[in-house]
């Protein structure tokens, strides 16, 4: 007979044992489902985990040459039109094309706030303060918690960089009427406290007075624990600040460097990466001399674009980190993916 032949008595013993298996398995599950729905441990079937909510992190951090540098997520507020904050010298359907042609909304944006800090492991410097008070109702002005949860004290903090005097910038100077930095020194440009200084500019109504008052109760009294810088001047070694004048009079980008890596902190030099950097000729509301602002956009995304520099953002997606590449007549916004973790 050939290896491969069985007989009936063989077959019949497989059969019976497969049998077996099979069925004392599914009387097996059959008594621990029956046993576990008669204790109870079984919970009924339209039983569901409660939503708990949105989740943002709180900040990011990487190394940088011997820099360690850590983005604080601020919080972002929503706003229910685009144009003609952007693009209001275009046509509004040239800009809800653009946004439809990126994914994004025609009437609705969310705008992220994103300080930086930077540890040379001499000094911890900290660009921009976020809203403080002043839009935690809606949402954003959680520098301060988010600064515990990214491990550092406000009392850490050695000198607090300031890129311009909006709101945004500076409301996060000062929590319940006082410092919160107290062994910080403060770094700014001249021209910017120059023009936002003097108390005229706070006087009466409108915006700009809003905004004069804010700098008289939360820039002015660090008036005298103050740096005031013009072209590239110096925050620490390793940091230097490069004119970027348009947004305000006096903003200011600066570049960070260590172990031959650079890259640039650029403030509000532009502040969408649609609607903003991929065309940077386009006026935006929020800037104060528009012309001079658009310029000023084309320089710096240029050399970013060109340089291949690291950049950050302060309106950029959290972590408000990326790279710029030159797309047609504009710019294209690429975020860091893993670059930064190797």
């Amino acid at each position: 007979m050939p290896k491969t032949a069985k007989t009936m008595p063989e077959l019949k013993m497989e059969t019976t044992r497969r049998d077996f298996l099979k069925g004392g398995a599914g009387a097996a599950a059959l008594s621990v489902a029956g046993s576990a729905a008669l204790t109870g441990l079984v919970e009924p079937a339209a039983a569901k985990a409660p939503l708990m909510g949105a989740a943002r992190p709180t900040h990011y951090r990487f190394k940088f040459g011997d820099f360690e540098i850590t983005t604080i997520y601020d919080g972002a507020v929503t706003i229910g039109q685009v144009y003609p904050i952007f693009g209001n010298d275009q046509f509004p359907e040239d800009v809800e094309e653009r946004l439809e042609a990126n994914f994004l909304p025609k009437n609705k944006m969310v705008i992220p706030f994103t300080p930086v800090i930077v540890n040379t492991g001499d000094a911890v410097v900290l660009f921009d303060t976020g809203n403080g008070a002043l839009r935690r109702n809606r949402g954003a002005g959680q520098v301060a918690k988010a600064l515990g949860a990214a491990g550092f004290a406000p009392e850490q903090i050695d000198v607090v960089v300031i890129t311009h005097f909006h709101p945004d910038h500076i409301g996060g100077l000062m929590e319940g009427g006082k410092p919160l930095y107290t062994n910080a020194r403060y770094v700014t440009g001249e021209v910017e406290y120059d023009f936002w200084s003097p108390k005229e500019l706070a006087e009466g109504g409108g915006r700009m007075a809003s905004r004069g008052r804010l700098v008289q109760s939360n820039v002015v009294p660090l008036a005298e624990k103050m740096t005031f810088l013009k072209g590239e001047g110096e925050v620490v070694p390793g940091i230097r600040s490069i004119e970027t004048f348009g947004h305000t009079p006096g903003h200011m980008a600066f570049h960070i460097e260590s172990g031959n890596r650079r890259m640039l902190l650029w403030g509000d030099v532009t502040n969408h990466y649609v609607v903003s950097l991929q065309a940077p000729e386009w006026h935006v509301a929020f800037d104060m001399d528009k012309e001079k602002a658009a310029k000023t956009r084309k320089r710096i995304l240029d050399m970013v674009a060109t340089d291949k520099l690291l950049a950050t953002g302060y309106h950029m997606p959290f972590p408000a980190l990326g790279f710029v590449e030159k797309a047609g007549d504009g710019y294209r916004w690429v975020p860091a993916s893993y670059q930064l973790d190797l």
